[in-house]
């Protein structure tokens, strides 16, 4: 069994990234990549994480701007705040921190954000050119994935892949880019009927729904790819734990990834390369 080790390639992308950013920055006149989050309200995950990002930002030369705005405010604030950032040149990549307030519309203002700064992917222009296999913005979870089975040379060609969970964020993205690299994807969901027959036929089995230990040993063939993007804090011990049993699962497993220290780091990584790309997209769209 070899643990698939995401801190390593996040440490690794990050010090990449950096050299590149010091590069450019040797041209005197260039200006820095810059990725500013929105974030509404004081949820405290949500700060965490946005402070985290931050600080990522800031170790590989990237400005990272957060912009913050009350629980309470109103759905034209949020409008003229997403609305200034797609219109500032300054900015390369937007980012609103989820989730919103109930009284605002998630999906209103993900779209609103600019395709061309659509850090996290999720604009419908972006998914649309997964679907069809061009040139995008991947995702950061589903990009980080498929960097860690390149890292580890696993090759997904003709493979079968069970994809447990189906959100727009992680699992649909992340099926489609799979499958763009042809491998066979079995989509599964909440209302999967015997959900063991799918995943014990998997080359590669990989799960996103939050359900501790949802995957268990006996639903996992012997020899295959598990990855848990599962992220499951215990309310009193605070210890996290991930869809995947993994003490048990990883006798089985022929790669594994834990958590933490296995998706979660490459997410922050593949923001960055995100930020990164889209700042040098703007570069070249200036000359």
């Amino acid at each position: 069994m070899t643990l698939m080790d995401g801190k390593k390639l996040s440490d690794l992308k990050k010090s990449q990234i950096k050299s590149q950013v010091e590069e450019l920055m040797k041209d005197k006149n260039a200006r820095r990549p810059k990725l500013s989050v929105v974030l509404v309200g004081n949820d405290p995950s949500s700060e965490l994480y946005v402070r985290n990002k931050k600080k990522a930002c800031e170790m590989v030369g990237i400005i990272g701007e957060t912009i913050n705005l009350s629980a309470t405010c109103s759905a034209k604030e949020l409008t003229k705040v997403l609305t200034d950032l797609n219109n500032d040149s300054e900015v390369d990549g937007i980012l609103l921190q989820l989730p919103l307030p109930s009284h605002l519309n998630e999906e209103d203002f993900i779209q609103m954000i600019s395709p061309d700064k659509d850090v996290d992917g999720f604009h419908y222009i972006n998914q649309g050119k997964l679907l069809q296999n061009l040139p995008t913005i991947y995702s950061c979870t589903p990009l980080g994935v498929v960097e860690l089975l390149d890292y580890y040379k696993i090759d997904v060609v003709g493979k079968n892949v069970c994809m447990v969970g189906t959100s727009n964020i992680v699992g649909k993205p992340l099926g489609l880019m799979l499958l763009n690299r042809h491998a066979s994807v079995d989509f599964c969901n909440r209302e999967t009927k015997n959900l063991k027959e799918h995943t014990i036929k998997a080359d590669i089995l990989i799960s996103a729904t939050g359900r501790k230990w949802l995957i268990t040993e006996d639903m996992v063939k012997n020899g295959a790819v598990v990855i848990d993007i599962g992220t499951i804090k215990d309310p009193i011990t605070h210890k996290l734990y991930g869809d995947v049993d993994f003490e048990n699962v990883k006798k089985k497993a022929s790669f594994i990834t834990p958590v933490p220290g296995g998706v979660g780091p490459m997410t922050i990584a593949c923001l960055l390369e995100n930020t990164l790309k889209l700042y040098l997209n703007h570069k070249n769209n200036c000359k």
